[in-house]
């Protein structure tokens, strides 16, 4: 009954688990660490993004609820995300299903490259000192560009648009709650966007990650503003640069 679960679903189901884990307490980190867990497999780049972002509706879905749930929503925020943060996933994931293909060579370590600017990213802010301001410009744009970078290269919502965010005096837990409810739809959109290009691929992968990402949900939005964040941030970091570096070698 249970014989198509292999030591990939069960890698997938711990990366799902420790990326909605982080994610839903610090805003960011699914798709990052989900990527840098798949791109140790032998699967197409287009196919990694496009079981993230199937597995994510599900885990946003109950991080988003979570959050709700726990009054850490701002629905101005919200309002001002969704739309272009929509509208940026659906083009981001155009462009992979078009380019993805005929640039697999090349596009593979590209987005190893990315993941590992991200990591690089995280392990800075653990050491950067956060200056607040009162408001952030161009919200829509923001959330235009991180839902494009999302779908393009498996993660980056959270890395771009929380970590910005965060820089204001607004409530962190309702700029991490905004954030985690807006990722619900930006990558709805994203994987039907997917699907209507691939189909749907991959199951055991994405079927992994649901049940790792639905299990970790409700203890990550418990956890939202709880956890020790630079150090989170540093975590991240290594995990993703080790695992991206293994990809970039063996590519090279």
């Amino acid at each position: 009954m249970f014989d198509w679960i292999d030591e990939i679903f069960l890698w997938c189901m711990l990366a799902g688990f420790l990326a909605q884990l982080v994610d839903g307490a610090l805003g960011m980190g699914y798709g990052i660490v989900s990527a840098t867990f798949l791109l140790n497999f032998n699967i197409p780049l287009v196919s990694i993004s496009s079981s993230i972002h199937s597995s994510e509706i599900f885990t946003s879905a109950a991080s988003g609820y979570s959050h709700y749930k726990f009054g850490n929503v701002d629905k101005k925020l919200f309002k001002k995300l969704v739309i272009p943060g929509v509208l940026g996933a659906i083009l981001g994931a155009m462009a992979l299903c078009l380019l993805g293909t005929d640039f697999e060579r090349f596009a593979k370590p590209i987005m190893a490259a990315y993941i590992l600017f991200l990591g690089g990213k995280y392990i800075f802010m653990f050491f950067k000192k956060v200056f607040l301001t009162k408001e952030i410009q161009h919200i829509g744009r923001l959330a235009g560009i991180g839902g494009f970078l999302d779908s393009f290269g498996g993660g980056g919502w959270g890395p771009l648009v929380t970590t910005t965010l965060l820089r204001t005096s607004h409530d962190p837990k309702a700029i991490i709650g905004s954030v985690s409810l807006t990722e619900f739809f930006v990558t709805f959109f994203s994987a039907l966007t997917f699907f209507m290009f691939l189909g749907l691929q991959h199951y055991t992968e994405i079927l992994g990650l649901i049940a790792g990402g639905v299990i970790a949900a409700p203890l990550g939005a418990k956890l939202a503003g709880k956890l020790n964040t630079r150090w989170s941030y540093l975590f991240i970091g290594i995990l993703s640069s080790i695992w991206s570096l293994n990809v970039l070698l063996k590519s090279i």
